[in-house]
């Protein structure tokens, strides 16, 4: 069975003005607003940040791809992420959670990529949680 059609929740180099937002995203979106994943804290990772599943709250876009760019940006995304489903080497698991519009407040049902376990046991152990939760307010 297919993954279900959602938008996706970017924190990181995905997000507008960031590296990989152009090459991945521009001109494949209808919609890029910004919103909050609660549930989860943001960790700095070498280049790139990992949300951790924890308390905290974490700044980002919620970013709903064109129906015909939908598919190939999600095969486009894994393969960015390195995420294959089930594979145990995964640095990023993709899980839907609920984020929340800055604008109105709604809740919506969107993919995160978001530390796999491994990942995220070493970094609550050994890595740095950014306080702010937001990834460009390193920048």
């Amino acid at each position: 069975m297919p993954p279900p059609t959602l938008p996706f929740f970017v924190y990181g180099t995905l997000r507008p003005g960031e590296p990989n937002h152009d090459h991945y995203l521009r001109g494949r979106t209808r919609a890029e607003e910004p919103a909050r994943l609660h549930g989860a804290a943001l960790y700095d990772g070498p280049g790139y940040p990992y949300a951790v599943e924890e308390p905290g709250t974490v700044r980002g876009d919620l970013v709903t791809a064109r129906p015909e760019e939908y598919a190939a940006l999600l095969v486009a995304l894994d393969r960015l992420e390195e995420y294959a489903p089930g594979d145990p080497r995964n640095l990023y698991e993709r899980v839907a959670r609920e984020v929340v519009r800055e604008a109105d407040g709604t809740l919506v049902r969107a993919w995160v990529y978001v530390a796999a376990p491994a990942v995220a046991e070493d970094l609550r152990h050994r890595g740095s949680r950014l306080a702010t939760g937001d990834w460009l307010a390193l920048r």
